[in-house]
């Protein structure tokens, strides 16, 4: 078994969660980088993730599989979980689905707090671990058409905190990433979900998603305001896992940091325009 410390990554098949794995094992830890699909699990091994695994986080057998797997190849211990793999849905509240908002939630909340506790007791044995979240600046603040990513993201803040303080003095640490604009694949995946689920043709909405498709189907090397590269988010992971005092919340990109604060200082009269005239702009 091998002494170095090791880490379970969720979303791994490109963005965030494969700059964080390949950046971790650049530094020594042992990382299990998972992905949803096997084609995805295949190429991370051909990028030198050797303990790359399938994990779906909407179904609940492949988590205990995942986890199983992790836990026999390093003798039963883990020093970190960074629960990243997630998807936008997009789309107006009052065209989202009971099952479309279901799929949302399975994937970005419950798949995450089902691993979480899967991992738990075996950091409550070991007297210590880290538990990392990766939010959103819509885990702060809303804007429109983006409702049922925002749920998750807002109970994911409430999630962790309640977890954080039911864990003190345990050993465990749960932190939370907030990032806000970062290069990934994140827009493309969003216009599939929303071509997959939304009637845009018979919707109120039809005039302002045709600017919401323009924006999504926006190529990769189309970066938004202020967007950053997924190594921004790295930078905070590192300081989340490694250091002895990590912090609870992890501000990631000016935008956040700017609705970080102004959601504190402003009225909600006040918020509510701002945000809505940045929606209207980015969606004209």
């Amino acid at each position: 078994m091998s002494t170095s410390r090791s880490i379970l990554i969720t979303g791994c098949s490109s963005g965030i969660g494969l700059c964080a794995a390949l950046a971790l094992q650049r530094r020594g830890w042992r990382v299990f980088a998972s992905a949803r699909h096997e084609a995805d699990v295949a190429r991370l091994r051909e990028r030198g993730l050797h303990d790359a695994l399938q994990l779906d986080l909407a179904n609940s057998a492949s988590i205990a599989e995942a986890t199983v797997a992790v836990l026999d190849a390093t003798g039963g211990r883990l020093d970190a979980l960074f629960n990243n793999g997630a998807y936008g849905q997009p789309g107006a509240v009052e065209d989202l689905t009971r099952a479309v908002m279901r799929e949302q939630l399975e994937v970005n909340l419950l798949g995450w707090l089902e691993l979480t506790n899967r991992l738990l007791p075996v950091m409550r044995r070991q007297g210590h671990g880290r538990i990392v979240n990766n939010s959103s600046i819509l885990g702060l603040i809303a804007l429109p058409f983006r409702g049922a990513y925002v749920t998750s993201k807002f109970a994911l803040e409430g999630l962790s905190d309640t977890l954080r303080l039911e864990l003190r003095g345990s050993g465990i640490h749960v932190c939370l990433i907030e990032p806000g604009p970062i290069t990934s694949r994140f827009r493309a995946n969003a216009y599939a979900a929303f071509k997959r689920h939304i009637d845009r043709e018979n919707s109120p909405f039809a005039v302002a998603y045709a600017g919401a498709e323009r924006r999504l189907a926006k190529p990769e090397s189309a970066r938004a305001a202020f967007e950053l590269g997924p190594e921004a988010v790295v930078n905070a992971l590192l300081h989340a896992l490694e250091s002895p005092r990590p912090r609870a919340r992890y501000y990631v990109t000016f935008p956040t940091r700017l609705f970080g604060t102004l959601r504190r200082l402003l009225p909600t009269r006040a918020l509510d325009g701002l945000l809505a005239r940045i929606s209207r702009n980015e969606n004209a």
